[in-house]
């Protein structure tokens, strides 16, 4: 069990941890395919919390390695972009929209994608393992998916249109590569 513990294995503790992220990423894809928007949040949330985990666990146990960034930043895009934007797709565009309208939200949404994959290449190229900065330059993804999911939610709850979940992804997805400063937890 020692490979637990080493930061040169792709299996060490911390990447076991992001290994879980992915999984709950996939299923929660696989979940917004039946029309089961509640379980994919839940495994959505069971991805975050891993991906909070993997870093301390990480940093603890001086864990930190070229792979283990990678790595993470794979399980970012799937947990916090595809997911949340699939879901919205999914759940709001999808029963909303029709027509123009509809290539609209998915040209919105692919924007927000493309701005979420920028964000993650632009930060691995720039950030070193183990390193962690006081703050953010730009939304960081899993806030970005926790801002989405708040957006799901006051559609969800009727509090606002399509056209207004449309607007916020825009915006958000625009923040993710903004020059915007947030503290790092």
């Amino acid at each position: 069990m020692k490979f637990l513990y080493t930061p040169s294995s792709h299996f060490n503790l911390a990447n076991l941890f992001t290994f879980v992220n992915i999984t709950a990423g996939l299923l929660a894809t696989y979940f917004i395919t039946q029309n089961n928007f509640f379980i994919a949040i839940v495994l959505a949330w069971i991805g975050g919390a891993f991906d909070i985990f993997d870093g301390k666990i990480a940093r603890k146990y001086n864990l930190s390695n070229e792979f283990g960034v990678q790595l993470d930043s794979f399980a970012d895009f799937l947990s916090f972009v595809l997911v949340p934007v699939f879901l919205i797709f999914q759940a709001v565009y999808n029963n909303s929209f029709e027509g123009t309208l509809l290539i609209f939200s998915a040209v919105v949404s692919i924007f927000y994608v493309i701005s979420g994959l920028r964000r993650l290449i632009h930060f691995n190229l720039h950030t070193d393992a183990g390193s962690v900065d006081k703050y953010f330059t730009g939304v960081p993804t899993p806030l970005g998916a926790i801002l989405l999911w708040l957006v799901y939610l006051a559609n969800t709850y009727e509090f606002l249109p399509a056209f207004g979940v449309l607007g916020f992804m825009i915006a958000i997805g625009w923040s993710l590569n903004s020059t915007l400063k947030v503290r790092h937890p």
